[in-house]
């Protein structure tokens, strides 16, 4: 088989195999040494010539490894069957036989743990020959990944690391009743008969369920479902040694949305603002040249409509079109939406579902049985043809960005693709971002407004609650105030239904010691460590890291640990205890393990089996729950304090959204909004769903300062594990930073970052900005060209360009 420029080929590297992009084509001379090709996988190119474009630019413009990439753009990892295996070396038998100390530099880095870990690695191994898998290896010493990457660095393992092709195809164990059985006879055995032939004499009490529950299937029932019964597991079994079932492999069945579908948009009369903007964007698909258009809608105004209809017209033409959401979790109601309009013409992507099913779907794609794509960043990358429209919804959101290389911007990314393909991108928000509320008045994109509601429905009133005020009253420290508790017992006696935000999860964000004062932190983060009161442990939300909940304080010994702040799930807790009659849901992360859980969840919300849910910034956005009339708002503006130039913006965002779930319906909504900062314009202007007022004077302050969209920024990131390799390199860019030329270009640093440590490393960081990209891009390669010749990694210099995170 012939390899194809966008094709994928096996190939050796180091001591492993890996799967890599053919970018070209050729017979010139190589060089450089070369390695034979292990295999061709693919006969024809998986990257079309615009995908291979689009991939090119992203590693351009992000300066990001193309590899890397192009390993990005395709979730086909599932088509691999990766085996990682470990064996000791000579130098790992010494430091064995040392006790593992090699040099008094590395035990002093080393903790104790460490120490445990690295012993019970290198003992485990001592006495096989043979490799050992890395998932047998870590079950069988309890350590983690970074452990054993350490002991590898450290040249006391050899790792292997081989990857072969396999087939993905998802596939589903199906137990069926033997055809030599009859209904009837099923029936009988089921019910505990007698007088049959010795092979099927009378079945014991868990059989008779297991064939119960497969005769009322219609004789045919996956294993999985079958072993969700309280039987155990090996009376399947039996009844396959007894001839009465057999067990069947058949393809596996996706189901892109378990959430009911809301009522069509088609149903209902669009207004004129909904004409007006649907009819603008069939003008611009039918011209077949790009178009940026930036859809401003108030909360409830029928944005989802427009995308739908826009879609429809796509789809019409026999065209493709690809809608991406921000959270996982409104991809499911989405998704309903699209298969009720589009039926099997509809593909989902998104990093909740598994490799098989990412890959079944994508391959779904590629072959143009689906045209309406859904999905959140990644399915930008859609390998759709003839692209006609992409949607990028609430398009202000954070999550759009990717917080690892490549550090892209699937928004801006959607942009580049619709020009490359001479398609219609619309960026479509309530709350649109500055950047593009700027571009869009500055005519780079057009603008269309829904200033209204659907059927004429009022925005919410806000009504803003002044903690201090509230604990003046009181004297104690309310998370749920007077007023929205009365609100919220209003509600519940009319039957309606509640949200309340609280953005921070867990149970406490702080335990305290009251003795010294000393906060309980994650072993390898600079952050306090969250107690989970469900789960009983001490988990940092930036690393994973657990530790036990403290019964004394590690600084001093003290008893008297305070747990001190409320997470969501105290929240829920307390409302359960003020409403024990109330049915009560939570939806955050900890919730929320796969997109089964989500659906769940919220298809009780929307049938009316939940009376109030209590959720972080996940309930904010895109929810259409026309039962909500009530949204309480409790400690949203904690990001005021943040040291971020984005943090109005982001609590204006988060203020607007949250207080567009109510009053949706036909019944009129409120919102009950507690603050600390009662008087913070951003908070103001949320309360007044005032966009333009907000946007003008937060535009004043971000010209004054020189930051977006005023110059375009990036964030250089220097880390080590070492604070003194930290701080050196970060001296050594801050000393060429003042050396080198940059005109036009301001550096700010090096400053050690907000969160100065993370995942083990030290950090310290510039902030660089530009009003020329192609200036700042051009000083930020020769940058990294410099820290190469310094010796400094390029995996410990984190390039961010256009960066949302300062942190």
């Amino acid at each position: 088989m012939e390899p194809a420029i966008g094709g994928r080929v096996l190939v050796p590297f180091r001591q492993q195999r890996m799967s890599g992009i053919v970018v070209d084509l050729h017979d010139r001379k190589p060089t450089v040494q070369t390695k034979n090709v292990v295999s061709v996988l693919d006969p024809a190119p998986v990257l079309d010539e615009q995908l291979m474009r689009l991939g090119k630019w992203i590693a351009d413009y992000y300066l990001a490894p193309l590899g890397e990439v192009f390993r990005t753009m395709l979730p086909l990892s599932a088509e691999f069957k990766r085996t990682i295996t470990y064996r000791i070396t000579e130098q790992g038998h010494l430091a064995l036989h040392l006790g593992g100390m090699s040099g008094s530099s590395a035990r002093a880095r080393r903790t104790p743990e460490d120490q445990l870990a690295e012993f019970r690695v290198l003992d485990y191994l001592a006495n096989r020959d043979d490799p050992v898998r890395e998932q047998g290896l870590r079950s069988a010493t309890r350590v983690s990944r970074a452990v054993l990457t350490g002991m590898v660095r450290k040249k006391w393992l050899d790792r292997e690391d081989i990857s072969d092709a396999r087939d993905a195809t998802r596939t589903v164990k199906v137990a069926v009743l033997r055809s030599t059985v009859s209904p009837d006879e099923a029936l009988q055995l089921a019910n505990g008969a007698t007088g049959i032939p010795a092979r099927r004499a009378k079945l014991n009490r868990n059989q008779q369920v297991l064939l119960n529950a497969l005769t009322e299937a219609g004789g045919r029932a996956d294993t999985e479902t079958l072993r969700a019964l309280d039987v155990p597991s090996t009376t399947l079994n039996t009844l396959v040694k007894r001839a009465l079932v057999e067990i069947i492999e058949e393809p596996a069945e996706f189901h892109v949305s378990r959430v009911k579908a809301r009522p069509s948009p088609f149903e209902f009369e669009f207004n004129s603002a909904q004409k007006q903007a649907l009819q603008r964007m069939q003008e611009a698909i039918a011209a077949r040249t790009f178009s940026g258009i930036l859809l401003h809608g108030v909360t409830g105004s029928g944005k989802t409509a427009v995308y739908l209809a826009a879609m429809r017209t796509v789809l019409e033409a026999g065209r493709s079109a690809i809608l991406l959401v921000p959270e996982i979790g409104l991809t499911p109601t989405v998704a309903a939406d699209l298969h009720q309009v589009f039926g099997d013409e509809v593909a989902m992507l998104h990093s909740a579902l598994s490799d098989q099913e990412r890959a079944e779907q994508w391959h779904r794609i590629k072959r143009g049985e689906a045209r309406m794509v859904v999905g959140t960043r990644s399915a930008i990358f859609a390998p759709v043809s003839d692209l006609a429209l992409i949607i990028v919804d609430e398009e202000q959101d954070s999550s759009y960005k990717q917080e690892e290389t490549p550090r892209y911007n699937a928004r801006d990314v959607a942009v580049m693709r619709a020009k490359m393909a001479n398609a219609v991108v619309v960026l479509g928000s309530a709350t649109p971002s500055l950047e593009s509320y700027y571009n869009a008045t500055k005519h780079k994109y057009a603008l269309l407004e829904l200033p209204d509601r659907v059927e004429q429905r009022p925005l919410p009133e806000v009504e803003l609650i002044d903690m201090k005020q509230e604990f003046q009253e009181t004297g104690a420290e309310q998370v749920i105030s007077r007023k929205l508790a009365e609100e919220i017992r209003e509600r519940l006696e009319r039957k309606e239904q509640v949200m309340i935000l609280l953005n921070r999860r867990g149970y406490s964000p702080v335990a305290l010691c009251r003795a010294c004062g000393s906060r309980m932190e994650c072993r390898n983060c600079a952050v306090a460590l969250t107690h989970h009161k469900k789960s009983n442990r001490m988990v940092c939300h930036y690393c994973g890291f657990q530790a036990p909940v403290p019964k004394h304080c590690g600084e001093c010994g003290s008893e008297y640990v305070y747990f001190l702040g409320t997470g969501s799930e105290k929240l829920e807790e307390l409302l359960h205890g003020m409403f024990p009659q109330a049915r009560i849901g939570r939806l955050d992360r900890d919730t929320v393990r796969g997109k089964e859980d989500f659906e769940r969840t919220l298809s009780a919300l929307n049938e009316g089996e939940l009376d109030l849910l209590v959720g972080t910034q996940m309930i904010a956005k895109g929810h259409d729950v026309h039962g909500v009339t009530l949204v309480g708002v409790v400690g949203a503006d904690i990001a005021l304090g943040f040291p971020d130039f984005r943090a109005a913006e982001r609590t204006f965002q988060l203020l607007t959204q949250v207080a567009g779930r109510a009053g949706r319906g036909q019944t009129p909504g409120k919102v009950v909004l507690q603050t600390y900062f009662p008087d913070h314009y951003a908070v103001q202007y949320a309360a007044r769903h005032d966009f333009t007022g907000f946007y003008e004077k937060e535009l004043r302050f971000r010209s004054w300062m020189h930051y977006p969209p005023y110059s375009a920024l990036a964030n250089v990131l220097v880390r080590s594990d070492r604070l003194d390799e930290a701080l050196q390199w970060s001296g050594l860019l801050g000393k060429w930073f003042e050396k080198t030329r940059h005109e036009g270009i301001r550096v700010l640093g090096p400053a050690a970052a907000p969160i100065l440590r993370l995942k083990r490393d030290y950090r310290y960081h510039f902030v660089l900005k530009s009003a020329s990209r192609e200036k700042l891009n051009a000083l930020l390669r020769t940058m990294l060209a410099y820290a190469a010749a310094q010796k400094i990694p390029r995996t410990q210099v984190i390039v961010d360009v256009d960066a949302l995170w300062l942190m």
